[in-house]
């Protein structure tokens, strides 16, 4: 399985560790050539209005859709989450957000608080008790009828799929804990 992992910007690295140990074929994407012949794609944490710009600039926005239109299965982790939104909530952590609006929700952006405030907490799922490491976090505010929520912190969501869609708010990868990317691979990118 070949998942590439968008590496314009963030701890894209810890992904590609984490396919490695899953025995998945990693892929750093920088190109929109690239995604053309994946059969999965993680946009990782980092900034979301940087990277939302990039992906933009290179034409990388437009492969992503396009090839998501195919079926690509897309995870987003922390910014990837924002990335995948239809929309951001108002408010003054909004402007200018480039988005590639393909998940029918709506998120708040550094919701969770400031870098200072990052922390690591045991979340309750439908996969289980996972370790998540919140960075600057969003969460899900509004989901639209299809978006199923998977996990709650503190009564916020910040785990949910849409079809071939995953969105997390906390980053797996930076833990020794592969059960979302186990459950990525397994159930939404080659579902039984």
């Amino acid at each position: 399985m070949k998942v590439g992992v968008l590496a314009l910007q963030g701890d894209f690295d810890a992904h590609l560790r984490a396919l490695e140990r899953a025995g998945a074929e990693g892929v750093p994407i920088r190109e929109p050539v690239q995604v053309a012949d994946l059969d999965a794609l993680i946009l990782p944490g980092g900034e979301s209005t940087t990277i939302g710009k990039l992906m933009a600039r290179f034409g990388l926005d437009a492969a992503i859709s396009e090839a998501y239109g195919r079926g690509l299965a897309i995870w987003g982790t922390c910014t990837g989450m924002i990335l995948l939104a239809k929309r951001i909530a108002s408010g003054a952590e909004r402007g200018g957000q480039p988005t590639l609006g393909l998940m029918d929700i709506t998120v708040a952006r550094n919701a969770f608080g400031r870098q200072i405030d990052s922390f690591e907490s045991e979340i309750e799922s439908d996969l289980g008790v996972l370790r998540g490491v919140f960075i600057r976090a969003p969460y899900i505010v509004e989901a639209g009828q299809g978006v199923e929520i998977l996990a709650r912190h503190d009564g916020k969501a910040v785990l949910a799929r849409e079809k071939n869609l995953l969105a997390s708010a906390f980053h797996p990868e930076l833990t020794d804990d592969d059960c979302v990317l186990r459950y990525f691979l397994d159930e939404v990118v080659t579902p039984s």
